[in-house]
This record gives C-alpha cells, sequence and structure tokens, in this order.
C-alpha cells in the first residue's frame, strides 16, 4: 500500500505544553492508523484527529491478549532539527513480535514515512529542554469482534505521540533495585522476547512486591532456574565488573532492547571488555563481597540509563551509591543524550530527520 490520507484537525490555538510532563499522560493532537483483513492486507492508513473509537465488547485482543507494540522518541536539536533514535529498529523489532504473534506484518518503510510525517504535522509539541523528547507509541492488536482461540482475522496498527519529560521526575539519580524469585516472568521458547501486552502483565506481581519493599523497579531471574539475570521491568540490565562489561546474553527470552544494542556498540568503541553471556545472581553477590563489582545500570528507551543504587535479593542488599549515579552509567548516558540532541556528532548514523 502507498496511500495515506491526512485529515488535520484545526488548531485554534498554539500548542502550550504542560510545565510538569509526566511520562505518558499527554497527547498530541493528532495519531496514525490503518487497518488490516485477509482480504484488503494493510488498508486505510490515515493520520487524524487523536480522540476515542467505538469497539466491540467480542473485539479479539480484550480476550486472547494479541497485541505487540514499541516505544521510541523524537528530539528537537540543538539545531532546531527533529530527529527521531533508530525508528527503523523499532519496526525491525515490531515485525518480529508480529511474527511470533501470529500477526501480520507492516511494511517497515511505510510505516516510518507515516511515522516522519506525523512527527513533522505534530513537531509543536516536541519540547525542546534537555531530557524530554516526544514519546512514539505504535500498537498493534487483533480488533475482529469474534470469540475464538485463534488469531484474529482483523488487526489495527496505530501510532500516537506524547511529550515527556525525564522518565525519573527527581533527574539522573540511581534506583534501587528488587531482585525476585517469588514469580517468573518469561521463559525460552515462549513470548518474552517479544514487545507483547502479555509480557508486561505478567511483570506486575513482581513489581508489587518491588514497589511493597521499598523499590523502583524488579530484576527478573530466569523462568526455569531461578538462578540467571534476565532483565529489569522495561529495561536491560548491565554489570561492570573491574575487567568486564556485561550483559545477559539474548536467549528467546529477554527483550533485545534498542538502548541495548546501542550501548554495546558504544562501549566496545570505547575499548571496554564488553561480553553477552550467563550471569548469576550468585556471581554478582560474590563480586560485590570481593570488590569485583563496579555498578550496574539499566537501559532502556524511556528512562536510557538508569543507574543502580543498591540490589536486594532475599536477605543480601548490595549497596552502591544512592546519590550519584556510577562513572560508567552517567558517561554512557550523557553519550546518548548528546547524540540524540545533536550536541555530540552522530558517528553511528542512528538519527532519523524529517525530510
Amino acid at each position: 500500500m502507498n496511500d495515506l490520507t491526512i485529515e488535520l484537525q484545526e488548531r485554534k490555538t498554539k500548542v502550550v505544553l504542560p510545565e510538569n510532563l509526566a511520562f505518558g499522560r499527554n497527547f498530541t493532537d493528532h495519531y496514525f492508523e490503518m487497518d488490516y483483513n485477509s482480504e484488503k492486507g494493510w488498508h486505510n492508513a490515515i493520520i487524524k484527529k487523536y480522540g476515542t473509537f467505538p469497539v466491540s465488547p467480542a473485539t479479539m485482543v480484550f480476550h486472547y491478549g494479541q497485541a505487540i507494540f514499541e516505544g521510541l522518541k523524537a528530539y528537537k536539536q540543538i539545531d532546531g532539527r527533529v530527529a527521531i533514535f533508530r525508528p527503523e529498529k523499532n519496526f525491525e523489532r515490531l515485525n518480529n513480535s508480529a511474527e511470533r504473534m501470529c500477526i501480520p506484518k507492516v511494511d517497515e518503510k511505510f510505516v516510518l514515512d507515516a511515522l516522519k510525517k506525523l512527527i513533522e504535522i505534530e513537531q509543536d509539541w516536541i519540547p525542546t529542554q534537555k531530557g524530554y523528547s516526544l514519546y512514539v507509541r505504535p500498537l498493534v492488536f487483533g480488533s475482529d469482534p469474534i470469540l475464538g482461540v485463534k488469531p484474529s482475522d482483523e488487526y489495527k496498527f496505530m501510532m500516537f505521540l506524547s511529550p515527556v519529560g525525564p522518565y525519573y521526575p527527581q533527574g539522573f539519580k540511581p534506583v534501587p533495585i528488587y531482585v525476585t524469585d517469588q514469580f517468573v516472568r518469561a521463559a525460552k521458547k515462549g513470548i518474552g522476547e517479544c514487545k507483547t501486552a502479555a509480557n508486561y502483565a505478567a511483570s506486575f506481581a513482581g513489581q508489587a512486591e518491588a514497589k511493597k519493599h521499598g523499590y523502583s523497579q524488579v530484576l527478573w531471574l530466569d523462568g526455569i532456574e531461578q538462578k540467571y539475570l534476565e532483565e529489569v521491568g522495561a529495561m536491560n540490565i548491565f554489570v561492570q565488573f573491574k575487567d568486564e562489561v556485561t550483559t545477559p546474553m539474548l536467549n528467546g527470552s529477554i527483550l533485545p532492547g534498542i538502548t541495548r544494542l546501542s550501548c554495546l556498540q558504544i562501549l566496545k568503541d570505547w575499548k571496554y571488555n564488553t561480553t553477552e553471556r550467563l550471569i548469576s545472581i550468585q556471581e554478582v553477590i560474590d563480586a560485590y563481597k570481593s570488590g569485583r563489582l563496579v555498578e550496574m545500570f539499566g537501559t532502556g528507551t524511556a528512562a536510557i540509563i538508569s543507574s543502580v543504587s543498591k540490589l536486594k535479593f532475599n536477605d543480601t542488599i548490595l549497596q552502591f551509591n544512592e546519590e550519584r549515579a556510577g562513572e560508567l552509567s552517567t558517561k554512557l548516558y550523557n553519550e546518548l543524550i548528546g547524540i540524540q540532541f545533536g550536541e555530540i556528532e552522530d558517528r553511528y548514523g542512528w538519527m532519523t530527520y524529517l525530510e
């Protein structure tokens, strides 16, 4: 399909952003939508006024959870240009999730072009402060209004936008992480590597447990042995030992994060001994006790980098610094933010600009 209909909503006043931009609470005037059925394929691509839409109680996504999504960001750079961070990787990952969830793939070039047009229309919504951005949420769900345990025959694809401030309003400070072996988020050969709604629903019980104990996020262990680090809530996890910076290897139950991928590339270019491997929680504890553990941090689109202030597993607490982020995580954060805002040369070609 090559046709995109645009129905612009007339703005009577200039866009005024709220002073405190809480994450995911404010949405722009327009969004993108298109439909799928087996006869027409993907069709009815349109950018139109943002709003609610009628849906049947029998819509299949409500009953059988067939939904995938992505998260990426656009930035207003210091020279005034608008740039999106690695969007092609997000649409590639969306199609990987689609394949596993029996959802028809989208034309990656078409939806990227549609996204660029949507952001061009809504660029007045992009905050200009350092650390602020325009969050993009692509979403696909089974829309067939039929009860039946099978893949939907109809789908809806959407992209909508949200101006956001820093993920952590208190600023770039370290966060406490809670390790649980009471719940399992995902197992190999399941859907752990997909960005699908079911993965996040499966994480809520562990997240609630972490909050109950005063921790911001939960670090999941593997689903079989409950022994190896996997990922943190909405982030991948990195561990810096004195002689190595490592992150859990992708094994089918871990989301292949785009910020994770970017950090690995930067670390290799900085000549760190960078690895992807199995990391047991006991290895982390032993390294902490012996003085070999330097710091830990998470990586993800929303927060970019989250330094770990302390890590709790059962009765063991690994205490880092609760006031100041780690040296390496701070360096990575500044590098990524610098590239995204155009303050540092984009030597990787990661930023996609509006034409």
